[in-house]
């Protein structure tokens, strides 16, 4: 298993940045597809992106493709999502996530077994 917690979270005005954390405890951080997820308010949790275990790949949601930037760093158990250029749709909980479904870089919520419990992020305009 693998504990998660974000933070990082806050209000920003548009097109400022933010960067969210996320710090995992427990077994083998580096054996998983990390990935970042947010929910609006009446919303679906919707993907953002993701990133695979040691390679670096990544895959982000066409929203926020080139704006947003996802890293990890495994020897300090770390996922990162640099937003830039926020927007007020960008406000939501944002969670991270992480998936033992390695052979592939998932966007689907039920491909993550493992959720941290978010963070707020509120874009003004």
């Amino acid at each position: 298993q693998v504990q998660l917690v974000e933070s990082g979270g806050g209000l920003v005005q548009a097109g400022g940045s933010l960067r969210l954390s996320c710090a995992a405890s427990g077994r083998a951080f580096s054996s998983y597809v990390m990935g970042w997820f947010r929910q609006a308010p009446g919303k679906e949790r919707e993907f953002v992106g993701a990133i695979s275990r040691n390679d670096g790949g990544t895959l982000y949601a066409d929203s926020v493709k080139g704006r947003f930037t996802i890293s990890r760093d495994n020897a300090k158990n770390t996922v990162y999502l640099q937003m830039n250029s926020l927007k007020p749709e960008d406000t939501a909980v944002y969670y991270c996530a992480a998936s033992p479904v390695t052979f592939r870089l998932g966007a689907r919520p039920s491909e993550y077994a493992y959720w941290g419990q978010g963070t707020q992020v509120t874009v003004s305009s």
